[in-house]
């Protein structure tokens, strides 16, 4: 995985993997996912980053269980 900050640009990508990426869609105002040929999320962009973040610079990265009791918002297939 690779974390980028641009801040000439406002943006944070973040890459999961180094394939080529076939296609984007914004999926909401600022907020990009990139899929391989495959139709698979290897990435994702965040435009205006530092309006959407606390601090673009920083982050924390941790290894453990995920946080199953976090809020989760209703999904919706768009199929």
């Amino acid at each position: 995985m690779k974390i980028v900050y641009d801040p000439e640009k406002d943006i944070l990508q973040i890459s999961f993997t180094e394939v080529l990426v076939e296609e984007t869609t914004q999926i909401a105002p600022g907020l990009v996912l990139d899929y391989d040929e495959n139709g698979a999320v290897i990435g994702l962009e965040l435009r205006k980053a530092s309006k959407k973040m606390s601090n673009p610079y920083s982050f924390a990265y941790s290894v453990g269980p995920a946080d199953e009791n976090k809020h989760q918002p209703k999904v919706t297939d768009s199929d």
